[in-house]
């Protein structure tokens, strides 16, 4: 049987006055991954409907690579509990939308948890790994608490002019919450694995995070 991926994707579409959302090379780049391999993958986004794109991440896309990725994104249903029990693993691309719904959606914090607490492979990579940050294990303490993960750097964020906008910088978040960070200078492609647990730092990182969550669901 061909594995079963669930890819949970942003609706918020405003930071300050500007718009944002998915990242696109986040999402698709992986999602072709995936179906290279052959998995069936599932998209859902936090509140069901179409999902926004960064605008800024469609510069110099060539649509078409992506054509089937961008049609998975036009009416997607929204995550529900339920959805921690049907797949082999979750994966949160980002975009800066992530930082302002997915903490928010208890959805989101039940299914990570339960499949962090299952042994099912997670990943995710820039600012998705703010789906990780209100997710608990049985015990109550953070997925993140003593794993070593990399994200969205609060330097790349400087570098960006929106520590201002947005509601956390992710790095610091995740070492309150006792995360070992890593990190590898400003929009270098890292990835980082810790048992099931797959993170990547930036956007460049996309493509290394999918394959990374590939060679983990292999093994199993």
């Amino acid at each position: 049987m061909s594995k079963r991926i669930l890819i949970v994707v942003t609706n918020h579409q405003n930071i300050g006055n500007n718009k944002t959302g998915l990242w696109l090379e986040e999402f698709a780049v992986p999602f072709n991954e995936f179906r290279d391999k052959g998995y069936d993958i599932t998209v859902k986004s936090i509140k069901g409907g179409s999902v926004p794109l960064d605008p800024n991440s469609l510069e110099g896309v060539e649509k078409d690579t992506y054509k089937e990725a961008l049609s998975m994104l036009e009416n997607t249903a929204a995550l529900s509990p339920e959805d921690a029990v049907s797949y082999d693993a979750i994966y949160l691309p980002g975009g800066h939308g992530t930082v302002f719904d997915f903490p928010k959606s208890e959805a989101l914090k039940e299914v990570v948890s339960q499949m962090a607490q299952t042994n099912k492979v997670i990943g995710s990579v820039c600012h998705g790994p703010a789906g990780l940050t209100t997710a608990t294990l049985k015990d109550g303490s953070s997925i993140v608490k003593g794993k070593t993960v990399t994200a969205f750097t609060d330097e790349e964020e400087e570098e960006m002019k929106l520590t201002k906008e947005v509601p956390f910088l992710l790095e610091t978040k995740l070492r309150e919450l006792g995360a070992e960070f890593q990190r590898a200078g400003k929009w270098e492609d890292f990835a980082v694995t810790d048992g099931n647990l797959v993170t990547g730092q930036n956007p460049q990182s996309s493509r290394s995070v999918a394959l990374r969550m590939i060679d983990v669901l292999d093994k199993q």
